[in-house]
């Protein structure tokens, strides 16, 4: 049988655990507004224990705000005599804020009201979220613009001809006026169209693959090709990046002219300081053999003139002869190059004059070349020998023997340290080379590892 919608009497005890399950917190509030008990839904901890709200006036643990609202609220009750829904939020005496929306029932004779209340904070937390993501977002949008206006600032402002070409279309998605005036077409018109289509003779695919090959090199060399607008010649020289996951090829753009001058005026330099500079220059073959030398070779040898050098051997120059050139072109093949090795060069004349060299061995062609740059170093031998100062220790050792012993005990005592000087001193020139440093002391191998080992340098190098 039907009952018209009405439900059954519940039980007070089952009907305060459906309250106290139904809503998050429930206030059952007496006309004068006293609170008279207080429901907290058990799955519901993060309210605590609010039983010493109970007996307080439903206005004290309510914000200013919250008071003025819920006085309106309860005159719209009192004369609709129906529910009314209202958000409060509720201050406790530990500054303790939290909202909560109720929905407010009359029962009873006595105008005794149910509240019942839905917590409001994990809304205002995802609110909050939101908020926060927004204003992020802003952010973001703001340094976005910030950076496009930087970009396209730049792009308009720069001289140099400047393309970005993706990889996976082909195509030119950016390029600066300068490079369109250099590739002869308008900016609108030229951005997405093929690359590979704006220069003569080049297929879409090679070309890419071509640009990609020379951007990954460190010293990337220029590709020469020719626009297809303005029929110019143009060197392209591309870096290879990723943004955003694809891949983007910046292109350079430089007219093939510009790039002839600044060549020719690099050899015109390098000319005048072959012919002009204060440092002789000498180029010679594998074997030594002079094929080139500058006037200031000439001077420190005092030579003639180019005809009475070019075809001797650098050998014929040096105080040490082979013994030098051999030292020389060991550690200039072994590692490319050699730093101020300290010898002395001989005149035709028969004189002498120290010297600096440096040499650079460049064998990236058929017929490898010795360059040895040459400096004097006379004068600087001069002013250390002037303002020597005090003497090295081997000189002072053997100064102190003077007035203690005889001069025949001084020279047998100091015979084996001026020995093992120079035996040091000639594997040092040589690096170490002690076919060479035989030879630089007029001894044997034999007899230069019988020193070795007397004076312990052979030990001393792990062997």
């Amino acid at each position: 049988m039907l009952n018209s919608g009405k439900l059954p009497m519940i039980p007070p005890d089952l009907m305060t655990e459906i309250l106290a399950t139904a809503a998050d917190i429930t206030l059952l509030v007496a006309p004068s507004l006293r609170v008279v008990a207080v429901l907290v839904n058990p799955s519901h901890r993060s309210f605590g224990q609010l039983t010493d709200w109970e007996g307080m006036q439903l206005p004290d643990i309510l914000t200013e705000e919250s008071q003025r609202k819920l006085a309106l609220r309860l005159a719209d009750l009192e004369g609709a005599r129906r529910s009314q829904t209202i958000e409060l939020n509720h201050a406790t005496q530990q500054s303790w804020d939290f909202p909560v929306r109720y929905s407010m029932h009359r029962m009873g004779p006595d105008g005794s009201i149910l509240m019942l209340g839905r917590d409001l904070r994990p809304l205002a937390e995802v609110q909050q979220q939101l908020v926060t993501a927004q204003l992020a977002l802003e952010r973001d949008y703001e340094a976005q613009r910030e950076l496009d206006t930087r970009y396209r600032v730049l792009m308009e402002m720069t001289r140099d001809p400047v393309m970005l070409v993706s990889m996976s279309s082909g195509r030119i998605t950016d390029l600066n006026p300068a490079a369109a005036v250099l590739l002869g077409g308008a900016r609108p018109e030229l951005i997405g169209t093929a690359v590979a289509q704006e220069f003569d003779g080049r297929r879409r695919g090679e070309f890419l693959e071509a640009l990609a090959n020379i951007a990954t090199v460190d010293a990337a060399t220029p590709v020469e090709v020719t626009a297809r607008r303005s029929q110019r010649r143009v060197l392209v020289t591309p870096k290879l990046f990723r943004a955003a996951g694809e891949r983007i090829l910046l292109c350079l753009i430089d007219p093939a002219e510009r790039a002839s001058l600044a060549s020719d005026e690099l050899g015109e330099n390098l000319q005048r300081l072959y012919h002009e500079g204060v440092d002789g220059i000498v180029f010679a073959d594998a074997d030594g053999v002079i094929r080139a030398a500058n006037e200031a070779f000439l001077n420190l040898t005092d030579a003639s003139g180019i005809a009475a050098v070019r075809g001797r051997s650098i050998a014929d120059y040096l105080v040490r002869g082979q013994v030098d050139l051999r030292v020389l072109l060991d550690n200039v093949k072994r590692t490319g190059q050699l730093r101020l090795y300290a010898t002395r060069l001989t005149t035709d004349f028969s004189g002498q004059i120290a010297v600096e060299l440096s040499a650079s061995w460049l064998n990236d062609r058929p017929n490898p070349v010795l360059v040895l740059v040459i400096r004097d170093a006379s004068r600087a031998e001069t002013m250390r020998r002037a303002n020597g100062g005090l003497p090295d220790e081997g000189s002072r050792s053997v100064m102190e023997l003077v007035g203690s012993s005889t001069l025949k005990d001084i020279v047998a005592e100091t015979t084996d340290v001026i020995e093992k000087m120079c035996i040091e001193t000639a594997l040092e020139l040589t690096r170490n080379n002690r076919v060479a440093a035989a030879d630089m002391l007029g001894l044997s191998r034999q007899s230069l590892y019988v020193k070795l080992r007397k004076y312990g340098i052979l030990n001393r190098d792990g062997e």
